[in-house]
């Protein structure tokens, strides 16, 4: 992906960390200089064949700049089917279970509204604050509704978004009627259409953070194209202490859906060119991705199911890494998954991870810089709903993917990626050592990663209570 002499200036720019390291008697010493910036941009319920970098339905100009001027992943995987864990594995670098975490935290109080990540858990913002980056996210948290697991108590400077699995783009309010928009700890009015204002608030971070010349770590969580299915010249649907069910015609959706993410693609471009005008495109990484696979409103292309299920369309999605003079432009197979984001965000920040909650993930970073991926680790999936037991478990090691309906239901199929996307064709019965060997592994691995994990406070769920 290198040349010889961008290599060697890209190693450079990875290893000028805080000094304050105990390990950095054992890295490469260089002149200081500034560190680099980091941006973390995703989508929420973006499909593998919606945006046009991929082959998709809807010109994405933005991103397909980035994809044609970065790294564009082709086997990337979000580490849940859902919304909320993969926000908690992005954040802690490690699976979802191990946080208590493992479905949606509901806007429902006869749910789970009262979970969320707990202070035990370490995030790369907490990380790289420490460090003395600038943190902030706007958008989408997703993570607790409580003021306890607000983002200013998890590594954040700065919040502006909302907490729950979606809003009414221009009210605000989530699906319970709850007025849902926060300055840090403070529920806030103010007007304007959810991706606009995600848009303009990440532009206004970097601005700021380039006035202070200080390194700076940005979270832009957007809420599109996640219903409701509203474009910038919609009107709302939701208000204040009133449940609205979204009722459109299906081309209305189609129409919606495309708008929303053309909207989050120009404000994509708007953060690239303002790191360019500030002359920070040198020395920012920035990293693209969503949540997980599309809803039946969008597209995930070639791939089978959608969101909520562990076929590849649930949770193979579009990703790109760019990082002008750093990475060079190329189409990567390498299998990664967003757990690796926080191991990798920390190896560009040279910033060490934390030893009392090891990582699952890995640094992305030798791969980008030319190495060779670690495509043949075991990579685990499991997927239920609140309530409700584990519905569907995965793993992929190398070309092949076993999928499990149920913790011990009967269901086991097996297939070889490389030769069949679509998952159509069922090698369990022709390779029984293989499935044997896999199940095995999915086996300890389910009960290794809830050994220990997170007790999320006390269940508070009523029976046939109903959440969006």
């Amino acid at each position: 992906m290198l040349t010889g002499a961008a290599l060697a200036a890209a190693v450079l720019a990875t290893a000028c960390g805080s000094g304050t390291d105990p390990a950095a008697g054992d890295r490469p010493t260089v002149p200081a200089r500034p560190r680099p910036n980091i941006v973390v941009i995703m989508a929420d319920d973006l499909g593998y064949g919606d945006i046009s970098a991929y082959d998709g339905w809807i010109e994405t100009p933005a991103l397909d700049a980035m994809a044609a001027e970065g790294v564009r992943f082709t086997d990337f995987h979000s580490s849940g089917a859902v919304c909320s864990p993969t926000r908690t594995g992005l954040l802690t670098g490690r699976y979802q279970q191990r946080a208590g975490i493992p479905n949606v935290i509901y806007a429902n109080p006869a749910w789970n509204r009262h979970h969320g990540l707990q202070p035990r858990e370490t995030t790369i913002a907490e990380r790289m604050q420490a460090e003395g980056y600038a943190t902030g996210i706007v958008g989408k948290w997703h993570l607790g509704y409580e003021v306890e697991t607000n983002p200013l108590r998890h590594g954040f400077d700065v919040f502006r978004g909302y907490v729950s699995g979606n809003v009414d783009y221009f009210s605000h309010v989530d699906g319970f009627g709850n007025h849902d928009w926060w300055d840090g700890e403070t529920n806030r009015e103010e007007p304007g259409y959810v991706t606009h204002l995600i848009n303009d608030h990440a532009v206004a971070f970097i601005e700021e953070q380039a006035a202070a010349d200080g390194p700076f770590f940005l979270y832009v969580a957007h809420e599109a194209p996640h219903f409701p299915y509203q474009g910038p010249n919609d009107a709302a649907f939701r208000v204040v202490g009133e449940q609205i069910p979204e009722t459109r015609e299906p081309e209305q959706v189609r129409r919606a859906y495309r708008e929303m993410v053309e909207e989050m693609d120009t404000g994509i471009g708007a953060i690239v060119d303002t790191l360019r005008r500030l002359e920070l495109a040198g020395r920012t990484f920035v990293f693209f991705l969503s949540d997980n696979g599309a809803t039946p409103a969008g597209s995930n292309g070639p791939l089978r199911g959608f969101k909520t299920s562990l076929w590849e369309g649930g949770h193979r999605v579009p990703a790109l890494a760019w990082w002008p003079g750093v990475i060079g432009a190329e189409t990567s197979g390498a299998v990664m998954t967003s757990i690796d984001l926080a191991a990798t965000v920390l190896d560009v920040a040279d910033i060490l991870p934390p030893e009392e909650r090891p990582l699952d993930g890995v640094s992305l970073l030798p791969h980008l810089l030319g190495g060779a991926a670690p495509n043949e680790r075991p990579l685990f999936w499991a997927y239920q709903q609140a309530r409700r037991p584990v519905e569907q478990l995965a793993m992929r090691q190398g070309a092949w993917k076993l999928i499990v309906n149920g913790p011990d239901g009967p269901d086991v199929a097996l297939f070889n990626l490389d030769d069949d996307l679509g998952e159509t064709n069922d090698l369990a019965d022709d390779e029984p050592e293989r499935v044997a060997a896999m199940r095995e592994a999915l086996d300890d691995w389910r009960l290794e990663v809830e050994e220990g994990a997170t007790v999320q406070p006390a269940p508070l769920f009523s029976p046939g209570a109903v959440g969006p």
